[in-house]
């Protein structure tokens, strides 16, 4: 199993915007060349609209639930400094069958943490939806119907609760239902997604990190 990809300590440059990535395999770009992770990506497409933001600084782990992203950013204990925080957590919880009530009060903890880290203000922090898993290679021959039930289940309490503190929340997770369609959007462990369907997160987060930053 890969490590996380930790390193807390944010850019020196003055100028330079600071941008920190919270999640799980999705995040780290799991079966992807760290350039196509979509938060590189995002931040690329940034720099190049004029915005000088920093690669994201990543807490992130294939395999991470809400109670280990947690854990893991206690144990970094990165600064609150961040102009921009992203927070894709919770294809874990579900796979695992884990209550849907616990990622309730988990991701809740997990969101109050990521606006303190962005200086305190919900308007800083971006929520992605969590991808639906079941309509990749990897999903043939299970119950894709009950996963994506399920999936849409744990977004829609992700949803109302990042709306309610101020965050924004972008739904994702209808770009990797074409991956049923289209395999060039699938990574070579036929379970994580390619370059290409990172940049399509990128892009459905640029105008909002843009607006952030």
């Amino acid at each position: 199993m890969p490590e996380p990809a930790v390193n807390p300590t944010p850019p020196t440059e003055a100028n330079m915007k600071t941008y920190l990535a919270l999640g799980d395999s999705y995040t780290i770009g799991e079966s992807v060349p760290a350039a196509d992770q979509w938060g590189m990506q995002l931040a690329e497409m940034l720099r190049a609209e004029g915005v000088a933001v920093s690669d994201p600084v990543t807490i992130a782990r294939t395999g991470w639930t809400t109670s280990e992203l947690a854990s893991a950013i206690a144990s970094a204990d990165p600064a609150p400094t961040y102009d921009l925080v992203t927070l894709l957590i919770g294809v874990n919880n579900q796979y695992r069958g884990l209550p849907l009530a616990d990622y309730r009060t988990e991701f809740s903890a997990l969101l109050q943490t990521s606006i303190r880290l962005a200086k305190g203000n919900p308007k800083n922090v971006l929520v992605l939806s969590i991808p639906d898993w079941g309509a990749t290679p990897f999903g043939q021959g299970r119950d894709r119907q009950r996963v994506s039930e399920e999936i849409d289940a744990f977004n829609a309490v992700a949803k109302e609760v990042t709306q309610a503190t101020g965050a924004t929340f972008i739904d994702i997770t209808p770009s990797t239902r074409t991956a049923a369609a289209d395999v060039s959007y699938i990574a070579s462990d036929g379970l994580h997604y390619s370059g290409k369907m990172h940049r399509e997160w990128a892009l459905l987060a640029l105008p909002e990190a843009k607006g952030i930053l």
